[in-house]
């Protein structure tokens, strides 16, 4: 797994940057989801060492972000950890981009707490109640008495808008809530705050914090995929069209036994187990 210092970096950038300029044939431009970003740092370090002469740029700032540069073709592949919005792919075709989704692993958001905090477990209903701020103290859930910290990704995050679809269901976020712009800041901010809960991506968990279960069930390679982790998902690429030349060549990359080790390493869930 990469270090905390490395997965709270928002841009890398391989041999070349590229950023707001029209594309190169002769590049790879990555760009969108901070969850899926060491997957694809860890991928394409492995990718340019085996094929030195293509250069690669990777960035970070959102799934949003990284849809909005490929239907601005701004990027070659955008990373994203939720499905593109209907509205997204409508824009994309009055541009002429046909956005075509490659699943490149698994993951399970999981709600986190300090390690001081008594509370393992945590049903759906009661994250919902926390995050619209019905639910305001610990001890209404088994806790201590102690105020609850909300903690949330920021509105541009496809890990906010997994949560919304699994927890929040429309339901508007507490406006007392945090809003951070990354899983690492979500990890620095709940290591550092007994009262405090947040969510991130299961790769991004390390001894610094605490994750919860949900509904009972512990999120695991094995309960991320058969899905009975209720918080499961799919981490996507995605291209214009169906990739060729060297794009078609790291993505075949990410998917093969070897991408998929680098993927397992990070603390994700590949395609097969």
């Amino acid at each position: 797994m990469l270090s905390m210092f490395r997965k709270t970096v928002f841009t890398i950038v391989a041999m070349v940057l590229m950023s707001g300029v029209a594309l190169a044939g002769s590049s790879i431009v990555i760009k969108g989801s901070t969850t899926v970003l060491p997957i694809a740092q860890g991928t394409l370090e492995a990718f340019m060492k085996k094929h030195p002469d293509v250069q690669m740029s990777l960035s970070g700032g959102g799934s949003g972000e990284g849809i909005k540069a490929l239907v601005d073709k701004t990027a070659h592949i955008a990373t994203s950890s939720r499905e593109i919005k209907k509205e997204e792919i409508a824009l994309a075709k009055t541009k002429n981009v046909n956005p075509v989704a490659h699943v490149v692993a698994h993951d399970a958001i999981v709600p986190i707490v300090h390690p001081r905090n008594k509370v393992k477990n945590l049903s759906v209903d009661q994250l919902s109640q926390i995050y619209q701020g019905k639910i305001t103290n610990w001890k209404e859930v088994g806790g201590d008495d102690l105020q609850i910290v909300v903690i949330s990704r920021d509105s541009s995050s496809g890990t906010f808008e997994s949560w919304d679809h699994f927890v929040m269901k429309k339901a508007k976020v507490t406006p007392r809530a945090q809003m951070l712009a990354s899983n690492g800041a979500i990890v620095t901010a709940i290591a550092k705050n007994r009262y405090a809960l947040g969510y991130l991506g299961i790769g991004y968990l390390d001894q610094s914090v605490k994750p919860l279960q949900v509904n009972g069930i512990t999120a695991t390679i094995q309960t991320a995929l058969s899905k009975e982790y209720p918080f499961s998902r799919e981490l996507y690429m995605y291209t214009d069209g169906n990739a060729t030349g060297d794009v078609a060549k790291y993505l075949a990359f990410v998917k093969s036994a070897e991408g998929q080790k680098i993927v397992e390493k990070e603390g994700f869930v590949p395609l097969t187990k």
